[in-house]
């Protein structure tokens, strides 16, 4: 069975068949929120302006294009409707209030105080369509001295501590090669209106929801943070060899081997020790794994060149310890765990052709959820959208 093969739920069987979705934000956070409610069944219409449509329709064009639009904006708005619209022209603001007046969620991502000046804030619209949850993602929340910043995922990573988290010893900060923030702003948006979309089958009533991505980027370093704000300390120091966690000891890292790479979790030090013919690390008692890791860390990054990843590895893992080789994208794709998962699919374009994206990671009733219908093609679905609504 290729990629993108596997057959996954039935439409008609989706758990949020029924739902309708406005989707007036762009780029990342509030599209991928989107496009999870759509693998989950839900009807997401893309309101875009009509010059240009969403940002991301061009981003990256040139590195990859696939039926007129970036591959990037297929991978976040596959399988939704485009409807084209100026909001500051009266007649698309009106045909646009009847779409409000009939959906089920409505997801934004300008900044504060723009949606109200459109006369489609949180109070209009509630008066409008008292059912509707009212969904809006932001960089830095409605008030205070950041409100206005540009909400930005490198940004936000460098203002929210993340970024001194990874690197090594007194190195410059690493941000992560991924847009963390956006992507897990999205997730806590999309549970958000889970939850009112739930609460409103209980009391008919909407609601709304509300998540920046600064939030977010505290939120997601709660495991550290806890120990930190109990803590009479300032930043905790990065291990200065294969730094992994600020707070684990040794020998939690990813140490160069004579072919790759290999890490390591938790494990007692002095049984790693055994294990690899290490016998240097039987000097180091439990309570110094953390205080003296950058030595113990050291000793090991040496031995562990001597010999091949998959030599290390079939010592490692019979003995229980948690390893793993640090695999490369071509390197995770030939892994038979990663065809076992039918982690991509094709998706279609009006035109026949192809483009491989991966796929919502939720499993429903056992099944997988698939959409294949790539993104939208600008303002392609207004006119089929205005007669639906007019109706």
């Amino acid at each position: 069975m290729g990629e993108g093969d596997h057959s996954g739920i039935a439409a008609a069987e989706a758990p949020l068949t029924g739902v309708t979705v406005l989707d007036f934000s762009q780029f990342l956070a509030g599209p991928s929120c989107a496009l999870r409610l759509a693998d989950l069944g839900a009807r997401v219409i893309k309101v875009e302006r009509r010059e240009g449509g969403d940002a991301s329709r061009g981003l990256f064009l040139a590195d990859m294009a696939f039926d007129q639009d970036s591959a990037l904006f297929h991978a976040i708005n596959r399988g939704k409707q485009s409807y084209a619209a100026d909001l500051k022209d009266p007649g698309d603001l009106e045909a646009v209030r009847r779409l409000i007046a009939r959906a089920d969620v409505l997801i934004h991502n300008f900044r504060p105080g723009i949606m109200e000046r459109l006369g489609l804030g949180w109070d209009e619209v509630s008066a409008l369509n008292p059912r509707l949850i009212y969904a809006g993602v932001s960089g830095y929340g409605p008030e205070g001295p950041w409100r206005d910043r540009p909400g930005q995922d490198l940004l936000v990573q460098s203002l929210s501590g993340i970024a001194w988290l990874s690197g090594e010893g007194s190195g410059p900060p690493v941000p992560a090669g991924l847009s963390i923030t956006d992507m897990m702003a999205g997730a806590q948006l999309c549970q958000g209106i889970l939850a009112l979309l739930v609460r409103r089958g209980i009391s008919g009533k909407g609601g709304r929801v509300d998540v920046s991505l600064i939030e977010t980027a505290i939120d997601l370093q709660f495991e550290h943070l806890s120990v930190h704000l109990n803590r009479d300390e300032a930043m905790p120091p990065r291990s200065a060899v294969s730094n992994g966690n600020v707070y684990l000891a040794a020998p939690y890292g990813i140490y160069q081997t004579a072919d790759g790479w290999l890490a390591l979790a938790m494990a007692p030090v002095d049984r790693l020790g055994s294990i690899l013919g290490l016998d240097a690390l039987a000097r180091f008692a439990p309570a110094s794994w953390f205080a003296e890791r950058d030595a113990i860390k050291a000793l090991i990054r040496d031995h562990l060149t001597a010999r091949t990843t998959a030599e290390w590895l079939a010592l490692l893992e019979p003995a229980g310890i948690w390893a793993a080789p640090v695999l490369d994208w071509p390197a995770l794709r030939a892994e038979p765990a990663f065809a076992a998962l039918h982690a991509t699919q094709i998706v279609r374009s009006p035109n026949g052709a192809e483009l491989t994206l991966t796929r919502c990671p939720i499993r429903i009733d056992g099944s997988i959820l698939t959409s294949p219908r790539a993104a939208p093609r600008l303002g392609a679905d207004r006119t089929e959208i205005d007669r639906e609504f007019a109706a």
